[in-house]
């Protein structure tokens, strides 16, 4: 229901001034008890450039399509009436409003990572399919991500600057894991006192939370039944969602699953393997080049690369802008970033030949894409979210005989990210975690459950094929498999996924047992 709203106008600078509307639909469903205020609350849609935190959101956010809102949640959900937070969304409306089916609640993973992009991005991509037809496509930024309030904010830009080209992790002596370990515990300190509300948001930005927030969105937006879109990371934001409310789902689609019963350490481990083999086939494509980067020898292509990257551990390549070097961690970083896509080889293999003439700038821009940096030198706050979150969702590890054995089982696993120095034993900053984690990986209960849909590509490097096979199977959902070498699927230009999942999405027809897409 539209209870109010302000017509165009515009601004005394002559810029146009997106109109703004507030919506009252919910609350709608299954509403718990005490929980009524933020089940029913109105939702005012405006101007979305206020959202921006990155260049790219600034440029995105301009689509016309494109209306913007916070939506209001308690900070503690066991504590309803005290602290509140609240979530930035994004909506591009179904473009047959009188055919509407709902909302398709979007998110794109990190974790950590800003939903709104993608929302318009994913719905630029179905423009004109009966999907980008029948559903308002919404992204959120999860509590204490992105455009969300309060932010997380942990490091400044001159400190990740430092944490870049440092490479203190390499050193594995007494005194080297010293100090590594004393900066990741600084890290969670500086977390505490740089991030509104502190210790308070970091205890509620894990998944637990995360899904009990989008069960109000899903109320909030009209809909009885939640329909959602999930990315790598938030694979595991949809399977919690699903143990958390199974009779409140409609449809399901995940892509780029997380197994939800891995450890961080076999996760650990898996990734390694996946990396590996997503860097093999793009040097079998880089070897069928007169210009390979990596010479023309298969037998010398590992060789041939560590040769380039690994004298960066002594001698950081210097950018000859502001002061900024190259490091090991920056050069493998953006080779990691690169192996996320196919067509981003053609990239790496340029910024790798480049280094070879010690011009190090391509690869700096592929790390900086990584890490979200801006060409002002301004970072996003995903990686501090990144970890926060990770450390909350995950049992700690603090034994360093197995943190010593995950690293080295993590460089037999990929051996391009072997810096050919002995293992650390180290500790990360989930050990000196300021809050504790409040869930873990398991097998989820979804008794109740209608049929979702997993999409698992055979070649992904961050989320191993098998991950989807286990989760497709935990939930008992379908499961599609696109043939490639890439990061999830879905809505990302093949016809075989995008028709099968939107099918799903419009009609719940679930594909057929054993569907292969290429």
């Amino acid at each position: 229901m539209l209870v109010a709203s302000l017509a165009a106008c515009t601004s005394s600078t002559g810029a146009p001034v997106v109109p703004s509307s507030t919506e009252k639909r919910g609350p709608t469903g299954t509403v718990p008890a005490g929980l009524e205020r933020f089940y029913g609350q109105s939702l005012t849609w405006g101007d979305c450039v206020p959202f921006a935190r990155t260049d790219d959101d600034g440029n995105t956010f301009k689509n016309p399509d494109a209306r913007c809102a916070r939506l209001t949640v308690p900070m503690d959900y066991a504590n309803p009436g005290g602290a509140t937070a609240t979530l930035a969304l994004l909506r591009m409306p179904a473009t047959d409003q009188g055919r509407r089916i709902g909302s398709l609640v979007i998110n794109p993973g990190g974790p950590g990572a800003s939903g709104l992009g993608t929302a318009v991005r994913s719905a630029t991509q179905a423009k004109g399919s009966e999907l980008g037809k029948r559903f308002d496509f919404v992204g959120f930024d999860p509590r204490g991500v992105g455009a969300s309030e309060p932010t997380i904010r942990c490091l400044t830009d001159q400190e990740r600057d430092a944490e870049r080209a440092e490479d203190d992790e390499l050193d594995a002596s007494p005194q080297g894991v010293a100090k590594v370990e004393a900066e990741q515990k600084d890290f969670g300190d500086k977390c505490v006192q740089r991030t509104a509300e502190g210790a308070a948001l970091l205890a509620s930005m894990g998944t637990r939370d995360v899904v009990k927030d989008m069960d109000v969105l899903r109320s909030v937006l009209g809909d009885e039944k939640l329909t959602y879109l999930g990315y790598s990371y938030g694979t595991r934001l949809g399977t919690t969602y699903a143990e958390t409310f199974p009779k409140n789902v409609r449809a399901m689609v995940l892509d780029g699953a997380l197994d939800p019963e891995q450890d961080v350490v076999e996760e650990l481990v898996a990734q390694g393997e996946g990396f590996q083999q997503a860097f093999d086939a793009f040097t079998q494509w880089c070897l069928r080049r007169q210009d390979c980067a990596l010479g023309q020898d298969p037998a010398q292509v590992l060789q041939n690369y560590w040769n380039l990257v690994r004298p960066l551990i002594e001698r950081p390549m210097d950018l000859g802008e502001g002061g900024r070097r190259l490091s090991y961690s920056d050069a493998t970083t953006a080779v990691i970033q690169a192996l996320y896509a196919e067509e981003l080889w053609e990239t790496l293999n340029k910024g790798l030949a480049d280094l070879q003439r010690q011009r190090p700038r391509i690869l700096m821009l592929l790390a900086d894409s990584y890490f979200q940096r801006d060409k002002s030198g301004r970072y996003s706050t995903t990686q501090d979210a990144f970890t926060a979150i990770r450390c909350i969702d995950d049992a700690r590890v603090t034994d360093h005989a197995l943190v010593l054995e995950a690293q080295k089982r993590y460089k037999q696993a990929a051996p391009f990210l072997d810096d050919g120095l002995p293992a650390s034993p180290a500790l990360d900053a989930c050990a000196f975690w300021p809050v504790p984690n409040t869930s873990e990986p398991h097998l989820p209960n979804v008794q109740g459950l209608p049929p979702i849909l997993v999409v698992s590509t055979t070649g992904d490097p961050a989320t191993p094929y098998q991950a989807g096979v286990n989760l497709a199977k935990a939930l008992g959902g379908a499961l599609l498999t696109y043939e490639a070498t890439q990061h999830t699927a879905f809505l990302q230009g093949n016809s075989c996924v995008d028709n099968a999942g939107s099918a799903y999405l419009v009609d719940l027809t679930v594909p057929p047992q054993g569907i292969r897409c290429a």
